[in-house]
């Protein structure tokens, strides 16, 4: 049956797509023999060609499998966005082994969980954070950990400005790298003899890459995603975007990899199509302005807030940024407004889409195409199938143009949660995984979203989860309940609030709870309030109503 939005696609992309047996190895070897010569990683100007990056790939295969890394094992990957990053990435899945990308600014506490469940022996880490990591060695599997320096793939100029004896250059130094010399360096790894060519490849089927998302639980749960469901992912938006053009296109790599969005969208479609991959190691507007001064990306994959950023920095410097011809937006909503600024700006589209790390992670997109409709996520991808479910009663879809729980299924999807049976149960109904997304559909198949039945918190582009702030928070002496929610912020993005019961008599300062919280949490999960209430709504049952609480704080904010 055909279905009600194959007619807003783009012309030329398909409502159906062969992926075959392809794993994510096929994909980028397919690039590196077609385009050796073509710039593959661009990172601060300095560029590596894909036949660069196949060399350093069979090395460090060759260093990691001396190290004992055999199929099926896990490899941590900690650290910003750098070509060592890509390189250790496609490594990994050289030797059929699983890449576990964490987020470099995690601390040891909410690290260790995620380094107990996957059993890493190796971890690859940016060396400014090598005694984070050595705190997981008890209690852990792991065995070697290497360090990279991401200065020695500057270009040579701003290598050499790192060194001046001045205090500046200091500083910018401090902020890149800091020795590590109990650490085995990166440089072990390179200078390795490749691995064998008749050594044996990954299957479709075998997990490529684990990424940690903690749900509403708090407790971080791993999502295995096998080189089938990348592959689809990557195949899809190929095209999804028939404009994009091989061996000719330069992607704006500001997503981190340790986000499936970056991963998928940024690296492993701008491989499957030799584009110039141009790495930023964090999403600042000074290195993005710098990098588009050096040359206008094609792509731009990000959150909106980057958009913003953007386009108000062109504006500010004079500076032009037409020739981006294609964005896609992802993980909280893109304002109408932006969209026609950016598309002014540009002179290319920037069109919203949506997905979750579990579906690898887009399942729908707007068509690229003047038909994009603002405040939309867009319509389903090539291969997904969906189901507006009332989330009372699975089995009964609702009416067309009601508001009902989003269901999905497709290649892309995964198949469960690592070693959680009961959690997996619950994430799928009859084979549908459930998005926790409450949604309607227009007529002619554009979805959009209304609600969240998760409680997950969307700051920045990034996913905080109340229970693991909560958990924090109610360590500090004083402190008897606590209840964090996502208050309305900026342009779709949210702030972290924290709603605060205190012990009887007990006096606590919000900058003492927020320095508490900063010991033990990324900066972006710190909340930015404490509010102190008196009692906090509940059910009859005793659970904490979060909405209620966030209703409530809504009220109270002058």
């Amino acid at each position: 049956m055909r279905p009600v939005w194959a007619d807003v696609y783009a012309p030329g992309v398909p409502l159906n797509l062969e992926y075959g047996q392809t794993t994510v190895l096929d994909l980028w070897e397919r690039s590196a023999k077609a385009y050796p010569d073509r710039p593959a990683l661009d990172f601060l100007g300095r560029t590596s060609t894909y036949a660069d990056v196949a060399d350093a790939v069979r090395r460090v295969a060759g260093g990691l499998h001396g190290l004992g890394v055999r199929a099926g094992d896990s490899v941590a990957l900690v650290m910003p966005n750098c070509p060592q990053n890509v390189i250790a990435f496609l490594a990994v899945l050289r030797l059929g082994a699983t890449v576990v990308e964490h987020n470099p600014l995690y601390t040891a506490a909410e690290l260790r969980h995620p380094f107990a469940d996957h059993g890493a022996r190796v971890a690859i880490v940016w060396d400014k954070i090598v005694p984070v990591i050595e705190e997981l060695r008890a209690g852990s599997a792991l065995e070697h950990v290497v360090a990279v320096d991401m200065t020695a793939e500057l270009p040579w100029s701003k290598r050499m400005a790192l060194r001046l004896p001045i205090a500046k250059a200091r500083a910018a130094r401090g902020q890149l790298t800091v020795p590590a010399p109990d650490a085995m360096p990166w440089t072990a790894l390179t200078s390795a003899a490749p691995l064998d060519d008749a050594h044996p490849r990954p299957d479709c089927e075998d997990v490529a890459l684990l990424l940690y998302t903690s749900g509403t639980t708090g407790v971080p749960k791993g999502v295995p995603l096998r080189h089938r469901n990348l592959v689809a992912d990557v195949l899809q938006g190929r095209a999804w975007v028939p404009g994009l053009e091989e061996g000719k296109e330069s992607f704006l790599v500001a997503l981190p990899l340790f986000h499936a969005y970056g991963v998928t969208v940024s690296v492993l479609l701008g491989v499957t199509i030799a584009a110039r991959l141009v790495l930023l190691p964090k999403p600042e507007i000074s290195l993005i302005m710098e990098a588009i001064g050096r040359e206008v990306p094609t792509f731009v994959p990000a959150v909106p807030p980057i958009y913003q950023r953007i386009v108000d920095e062109a504006e500010r410097r004079g500076v032009s940024i037409r020739g981006v011809r294609f964005a896609l937006s992802g993980a909280m909503p893109l304002p109408a407004e932006l969209v026609e600024r950016w598309e002014t700006a540009t002179g290319g589209l920037l069109v919203e889409g949506y997905g979750l790390t579990e579906t690898s992670p887009v399942i729908v997109g707007n068509p690229m195409t003047a038909e994009r409709r603002p405040g939309s996520i867009g319509v389903p991808f090539p291969d997904v199938e969906i189901r507006i479910a009332d989330s009372e009663d699975l089995d009964r879809d609702v009416p067309q143009g009601e508001a009902g729980e989003l269901l999905v299924r497709g290649p892309q999807v995964f198949s469960g949660y690592r070693d959680a049976p009961e959690e997996t149960a619950a994430a799928f109904h009859n084979g549908w995984f459930r998005t926790g997304d409450v949604v309607t559909m227009a007529p002619d198949g554009f979805l959009t979203i209304v609600d969240r039945i998760k409680e997950i918190i969307i700051t920045g582009g990034f996913n905080v989860y109340p229970s693991e702030v909560e958990a924090v928070v109610r360590t500090y002496e004083g402190v008897l309940d606590v209840a964090v929610v996502g208050l309305p912020h900026v342009q779709g993005s949210e702030e972290v609030v924290a709603a605060v019961v205190l012990e009887d008599g007990a006096t606590v300062r919000p900058e003492d709870l927020q320095a508490h919280a900063r010991r033990q949490l990324t900066p972006y999960k710190v909340p930015r309030r404490f509010v102190v209430v008196e009692e906090l709504p509940t059910n009859p049952v005793g659970k904490v109503l979060r909405r209620e609480v966030a209703a409530q704080l809504r009220i109270a904010t002058p």
